[in-house]
């Protein structure tokens, strides 16, 4: 059947053949249908494609998702207007084949974090075209490696790299040495000292919290995205809020909205904190410019219950730049923020400035140790341990941002360090929060978007310290040789010991607690003096995983004058004195010890003196040399019986005082003496 249907022919072409109506206006409805369909859908892409190029990917990649799979319509009975060319899609529309959409959508996915939808779509991208498509099997590796499956992210890498085809080569080679480096962190012993748990919160996981700052105890400001009541088409609803919290028990409890004067309504604001007297809050807020997102730091004065109109902070913003992520030293008076303003290594740096009482900050300097070409961000420092802990996605690490570390030493920072896993993941790990006066990660918040389909939650983090060691060697004062066998006492503050005993290398070694400082050593080994003494730290190693060993200094040991009974002793004096000197009193104990464990030995005590002095003062002199051993050892309950003494004055030298004429000092001092002979008696 041939039908021409215009004007002259529709009527008598009805009246032919009967039913033609129903025919012609299920034509004219499909006929609109399509081309109203072709305009919606053409609507679709092009919305999605502004939401892309603006930044909001989720909105982008569910507009995408109605472009590819749009909702089935029913055909209506009713007839429609013929004139279906004001249904078509006029010029300026956007035309791409639907694996592009696909590509796209993957990509808006990726970008939202909602990786599992991005993998899902990269792998059918991949697998209709390896060529065209090559570039898919690389996202598709960096969504498996932030789902955590990082055997398939390995193999789907190293398959891309052999492949040698799309762009992303040499940023798939980079990414198969962060997933090695993960492999590397989950084998870390250590895991086993940490712990990580979500924050709950009252309103579920439909929106993010994060980025912690103290107020008070207790109490906190924390970001996070709330629904404009009222909204226009084609323009995202949610903004980012900063609110008042408290944090109890790992239970986050948003309270107030900040109500800040004249505020920008459709900008965000967020990554905030307030002064310690709790009257100036510094936020960011960002917007849109250009189709391009631009965040500055604002501050606000608190008057009353009230925060006045936000006043932008205009030494550390730059005009057509970045700043972002204000954070307080503690004692506040350094604000440290992010920012890609000039003068940095590259993307976002981290800077610090001073603040004044006023609220106003000085010129900015750049922390160069710290920053790369990538992005640095969200710094915070704590200053109980001179420790800067911001994130970095420009450095080795497990994949998007990770925390590192660096310390503030003699005016000079230290080379970053990772701090690992599990504080790091495989996602994004931004904004860090830990209390001073303890230590860093002792009770910490972070934020980080591990095990999320969206966004940035609140994750409290705790780390068991390490076990301690403290050892010690021992060694011989004279020949710096180490005492085997010596027994070493610790005592702690509260008097509680233990022992242990010197190996062969004279070295010892006990479990610590406590302050080092706290506690102290005894060290006794025959034949020499006891020696006490606090501990004090050479060195602290903190290499090994689980146990951080101090060393102590070397405690060295005097080995004692050991008298036998067959043994004729000398003890010596300073020139016209008879006192005992700290020498001669080692001597006489050790006389002391031979008497006390030989009851029944004798000892005779000759005194002397040098040629100076006449005879008569030298006799006295010598006899009181001789007098004052014998008091020193009755005085230590030795029974005078058992001792008797002579006295010879300048008698019998045992060196020359004069040689080729001349004074011998050396000598003279060698005749200043007490010879004290130790008799045993023979047994019958």
């Amino acid at each position: 059947m041939n039908i021409f249907f215009n004007k002259r022919n529709y009527k008598p072409a009805i009246k032919k053949y009967p039913g033609l109506a129903i025919q012609l206006s299920a034509i004219v409805t499909l006929i609109f249908l399509c081309s109203y369909n072709l305009n919606a859908q053409s609507q679709k892409l092009a919305l999605a494609e502004k939401y892309y190029a603006n930044g909001d990917y989720y909105t982008a990649a569910g507009l995408y998702e109605q472009y590819l799979n749009p909702v089935k319509r029913e055909i209506p009975r009713a007839n429609f207007p013929l004139n279906a060319k004001r249904f078509r899609t006029g010029g300026g529309g956007i035309e791409m084949g639907k694996m592009e959409v696909l590509f796209k959508q993957a990509g808006s996915y990726r970008l939202a974090n909602y990786y599992t939808e991005a993998s899902e779509r990269y792998k059918k991208c991949y697998d209709k075209d390896k060529v065209k498509y090559a570039d898919a099997l690389y996202w598709y590796a960096v969504c498996q490696r932030s789902l955590g499956n990082y055997k398939e992210a390995e193999e789907s890498l190293s398959n891309f790299i052999s492949a040698g085809n799309g762009d992303n080569i040499a940023a798939a080679k980079k990414e198969l040495v962060t997933v090695h480096f993960i492999n590397t962190q989950l084998k870390r012993p250590d895991t086993i000292l940490y712990h990580v748990t979500k924050s709950n919160t009252s309103f579920g996981n439909e929106k993010g919290v994060y980025a912690p700052a103290v107020i008070k105890e207790n109490q906190y400001l924390f970001t996070s995205t709330d629904k404009d009541t009222l909204s226009k088409y084609g323009v995202n609803p949610y903004h980012n809020r900063i609110y008042t919290a408290t944090y109890d028990n790992n239970s986050i409890e948003l309270n107030n909205l900040i109500d800040i004067k004249n505020i920008e309504g459709s900008a965000n604001q967020g990554a905030a904190c307030v002064s310690a007297d709790g009257n100036i809050l510094y936020f960011t807020q960002w917007n849109k410019v250009n189709g391009k997102s631009l965040s500055s730091i604002y501050y606000s004065v608190k008057k009353g219950n009230e925060w006045n109109s936000p006043v932008l902070l205009s030494s550390v913003n730059m005009s057509g730049y970045n700043s972002k992520q204000p954070s307080f030293s503690a004692d506040g008076k350094i604000l440290f923020f992010a920012s890609d303003r000039k003068g940095g290594a590259g993307g976002f740096d981290i800077w610090y400035a001073p603040l004044s009482p006023d609220g106003t900050t000085g010129e900015p300097v750049n922390i160069a140790a710290v920053n790369t070409e990538s992005d640095e961000q969200a710094p915070f420092y704590h200053s109980t341990t001179n420790t800067l802990v911001f994130s970095s996605n420009g450095r080795l690490g497990m994949g998007g941002f990770d925390f590192f570390t660096s310390k503030q030493k003699d005016g000079q920072w230290t080379a970053p360090e990772n701090m690992g896993h599990p504080v790091n993941s495989s996602r994004d790990d931004i904004y860090f929060l830990s209390a001073e006066g303890q230590p860093l990660l002792k009770e910490a918040l972070i934020s980080s978007d591990r095990g999320s389909s969206c966004c940035l939650e609140t994750y409290a983090l705790s780390k068991a310290p390490k076990s301690r060691k403290i050892n010690g060697v021992v060694r011989d004062i004279k020949n710096n040789q180490p005492v085997e066998g010596a027994t070493v006492v610790m005592k702690d503050a509260d008097g509680k010991t233990i022992q242990t005993t010197t190996d062969a290398d004279g070295k010892f070694s006990f479990d610590l607690t406590g302050e080092v400082a706290q506690k102290e050593f005894t060290v006794t080994k025959e034949k020499y003096k006891d020696k006490t003494e606090t501990a004090v730290v050479e060195t602290i190693n903190e290499s090994d995983w689980l146990t951080d060993v101090v060393n102590n200094v070397p405690i060295l040991m005097e080995k004692k004058l050991v008298i036998k009974v067959e043994n004729v002793v000398t003890v010596y004096f300073d020139f016209d004195k008879y006192d005992i000197k700290p020498r001669s009193a080692e001597v006489l104990d050790s006389i002391y010890t031979v008497l006390t464990e030989n009851p029944e030995a004798t000892i005779q005590i000759s005194g002397y003196t040098d040629g100076l002095g006449t005879v008569e003062y030298n006799a006295i002199l010598s006899d009181k040399r001789a007098r004052y051993c014998a008091d020193y050892l009755v005085a230590k309950g030795i029974d005078s019986g058992r001792i008797t003494f002579e006295s010879f004055g300048e008698c019998c030298p045992v060196e020359m005082e004069l040689l080729n004429g001349r004074d011998n000092p050396d000598g003279r001092s060698k005749n200043r003496r007490a010879l004290i002979n130790i008799n045993k008696p023979d047994k019958e």
